[in-house]
């Protein structure tokens, strides 16, 4: 069998990689610049910024992996119920109900969703490495590739990226990218809400760029502040209680008094690679694609390149071509769709155009009121179609 896999990067969508292969049966190494402990992150009070919408087959893959009741058990917050509006008239909104089912989905920390996935190493095939600095050159024959490092040159059957935006493997293996930087940033304030645990995330659109509230395990929440970065920027230097005056002025009410504890601005990219696979190596994740964090979509579609890709091959030889290829078939044209829709609602959205504005009011409206259509955009949100 040729069932040595290395993995670079043990992030969310690296570590489900691993631990879904090592359940196949593949002899995993997971290299990774910051290795964790599952038991510290867990016990760590500190609640990170970062947090992912986590939808209903994301759910089903971390379930698969052993990872959701470990995360059930800490701070989850499931939604029921998602909306959408411009000037308040006209609100697009999709309710658990209308699919049957209990739940949307849930925000979850990044840190806690990523320790949950590593909890699950222990048992498996998979080891770590720590290497100070990156792999200096990849090397393939048709049989295997080589990965050499300055402390240790590591062999294997296939070569996983999941190793970021700006992957390191992408580059090595001469993989290019297409895509550009938006002339917006991204705010992302985690706040303390005096308010009962908040079932529904909602996002406004603005001429400036949308805001959102996404709900946290209670009492927390995290509020997405998209604008000029310039501007993000001098507003991510106030303190806590000027960025609050802010806040109130700019975003709808809130469901309760609030108190800031912590901001973060991020660039936004889009950025696709022009292959997913060159001989053994393959891209997962922010390797393959980075996407407008618009719909919070970024690791979902990660966690469908983990099932797809694990789906794909077969551990008689798991680098063999014509899997990969299958896997890149399977994702680049999902995932193509998922980016231009992002990209349609960012531009079309993001302006002060007088018939825009007008178009955007009626497309809500039809939208809201498109019954079997509108349940079938939901589940395919949800990841069920």
């Amino acid at each position: 069998m040729k069932n040595k896999v290395v993995i670079i990067g043990g992030g969310m969508v690296g570590a489900a990689t691993a631990v879904a292969l090592a359940k196949k049966g593949a002899q995993v190494i997971v290299v990774e610049q910051f290795p964790i402990d599952p038991i510290e992150t867990f016990n760590d009070a500190q609640i990170d910024i970062r947090v992912s919408a986590i939808n209903r087959f994301s759910e089903r893959l971390l379930e698969s992996l052993g990872a959701m009741p470990t995360l059930k058990a800490s701070r989850t917050a499931p939604y029921t119920r998602l909306t959408a509006f411009e000037s308040g008239k006209n609100v697009l909104s999709f309710d658990h109900t209308e699919v049957n089912t209990s739940h949307l989905g849930h925000i979850i920390e990044n840190k806690l969703i990523q320790a949950s996935l590593w909890k699950q190493f222990k048992g498996l095939p998979i080891t770590v490495k720590h290497f100070e600095t990156p792999a200096r050159k990849i090397e393939q024959s048709e049989s295997e590739i080589t990965l050499t490092y300055d402390q240790e040159v590591l062999q294997a059957d296939l070569l996983i990226a999941a190793d970021g935006g700006r992957s390191h493997v992408r580059q090595l293996a001469g993989i290019g990218t297409t895509g550009w930087q938006y002339s917006q940033h991204c705010m992302g304030v985690l706040i303390e809400l005096d308010a009962p645990q908040q079932t529904e995330t909602w996002q406004q659109f603005k001429a400036s760029g949308p805001v959102a509230l996404l709900p946290m395990s209670a009492p927390f929440a995290n509020l997405i502040w998209y604008d000029n970065g310039n501007k993000l920027k001098l507003l991510s230097q106030l303190s806590p209680e000027q960025l609050k005056m802010e806040i109130k002025a700019h975003f709808p009410t809130l469901p309760g008094d609030f108190k800031v504890l912590n901001s973060a601005v991020f660039p936004l990219a889009r950025q696709h690679a022009n292959h997913y696979v060159k001989g053994r190596v393959v891209l997962v994740g922010d390797a393959a694609h980075t996407i407008n964090p618009l719909a919070g979509q970024g690791v979902n579609l990660g966690f469908k390149d983990v099932a797809a890709l694990v789906d794909a091959v077969s551990l008689d030889d798991v680098g063999e071509c014509g899997a990969l290829k299958t896997y890149e078939r399977m994702r680049r044209k999902d995932n193509l769709l998922m980016m231009s829709t992002m990209d349609a609602c960012y531009f079309g959205f993001s302006n002060d155009i007088e018939p825009l504005r007008i178009a955007r009011e009626f497309i809500l409206k039809m939208a809201n009121n498109a019954g079997p259509i509108k349940a079938q955009v939901l589940k395919h949100a949800m990841g069920d179609a």
